[in-house]
């Protein structure tokens, strides 16, 4: 279903009945990012998937990623979703994070996986023009041109080891993207522009788990600060996975996300 707030339309599969659990995809995904990991919630839970800005069949241009979750909360409650538990992966899990620290009665568990709370300042400008000029190739190359590279990047070395069909449908995925949301997307809510929350992470009092693939050095040493740095929070590594553990193992994914929600 589409979901208006403000000017902007939004795309949102409801699932199954029981205590919401909003799920929150990454960069060149959308709600079939999580067609894989959700079968074993729907026993109990229903689950919420929402095509984030520049995303899928959403039709929304935000100026920030604050913005964004203003948007996200406003389209919650006309769900009649007032509490809920929130899962996102990478950028979703950045969005979770930003929705949080802004509306923390509204979240029971907070779910991140391969996510980060942003960039130190000095970081951030560097990053910040890595991510406009990625735009811009998107922009001018195209959508075929930008996955041929996205899928080389060593972030996702790891899933060169999926089933064929595994692979086929991630790519499908991104292909079926716009090139101009992609491009609005990292320049309105990637993590060179996104707020730096450090800081603040001793302030969020929700529950709050973090999941990392082994083989991902990079993010596991980021959570592993993290979960110094939240006052009621936990770090589960999956072992032998990557970046997304929600594609490359959705059974031990699953087992995780039931055990804490």
């Amino acid at each position: 279903m589409k979901i208006k707030v403000n000017d902007n339309q939004y795309f949102v599969k409801v699932h199954g009945k029981g205590e919401p659990v909003v799920l929150l995809h990454g960069f060149t995904g959308s709600t079939n990012t999580w067609q894989e990991m959700m079968d074993p919630l729907l026993d109990e839970y229903q689950c919420i998937t929402i095509d984030l800005p520049g995303h899928g069949q959403t039709d929304a241009n935000v100026d920030n990623m604050e913005q964004c979750c203003w948007e996200l909360n406003e389209l919650l409650n006309q769900l009649s979703i007032c509490s809920f538990h929130l899962l996102g992966y990478s950028m979703g899990g950045r969005t979770a994070l930003v929705f949080t620290s802004m509306f923390p009665d509204k979240v029971k568990t907070l779910l991140l996986e391969s996510a980060s709370p942003g960039l130190e300042e000095e970081a951030k400008n560097e990053r910040a023009e890595r991510d406009h000029q990625l735009a811009k190739f998107i922009v001018e190359k195209g959508i075929e041109e930008f996955v041929d590279y996205w899928e080389t990047i060593p972030l996702f070395k790891s899933q060169e080891r999926l089933p064929v069909s595994a692979k086929r449908k991630i790519r499908e995925e991104r292909l079926n993207q716009r090139p101009s949301g992609l491009a609005m997307s990292l320049r309105s809510m990637g993590t060179g522009v996104q707020p730096t929350l450090w800081s603040s992470l001793n302030d969020i009092q929700v529950p709050t788990v973090l999941i990392t693939g082994e083989l991902d050095d990079k993010f596991v040493e980021i959570n592993q600060k993290m979960v110094e740095a939240f006052p009621h929070a936990v770090h589960e590594t999956i072992p032998n996975v990557g970046h997304a553990p929600h594609l490359e193992n959705p059974n031990s994914f699953g087992k995780i996300v039931m055990k804490y929600l």
